[in-house]
């Protein structure tokens, strides 16, 4: 069963979070900022209240810019995984990712995912 939820404060922005029966893939895209915090917490939200161990995949490969604020709920999100024992890794970081993931020295520490896994949202 698929689980589908999105908060999308602009059709060039967002953060989306997709359950399949593989993993759970939290899909970032556009500018990452503080515009996106609701959206933000809303998926935090979601990860802490699942039932489950699936592992959770970040697609941040459309991701054009990043702040402090998108940084913050990546780390808070891999920091959520480290606390429960849940795989989360990164598919095709952006270089916008990449490089602000390298500037606050977790560069190559989140592992990056061979594919986000297949299944329809909603």
């Amino acid at each position: 069963m698929d689980i589908d939820s999105s908060s999308d404060p602009g059709p060039s922005s967002g953060i989306a979070s997709r359950t399949t029966d593989e993993a759970t893939v939290l899909t970032l895209w556009g500018e990452v900022d503080a515009a996106l915090r609701e959206a933000a917490s809303d998926a935090m939200a979601g990860l802490a209240a699942r039932a489950t161990a699936l592992p959770v995949v970040l697609d941040t490969r459309d991701v054009t810019f990043i702040d402090s604020s998108g940084v913050a709920f990546i780390l808070q999100v891999y920091m959520l995984g480290q606390e429960t024992g849940t795989s989360v890794s990164l598919y095709q970081p952006s270089e916008a990712v990449a490089e602000v993931l390298e500037m606050v020295g977790m560069g190559g520490r989140i592992p990056l995912a061979e594919a986000v896994p297949a299944g329809r949202a909603g």
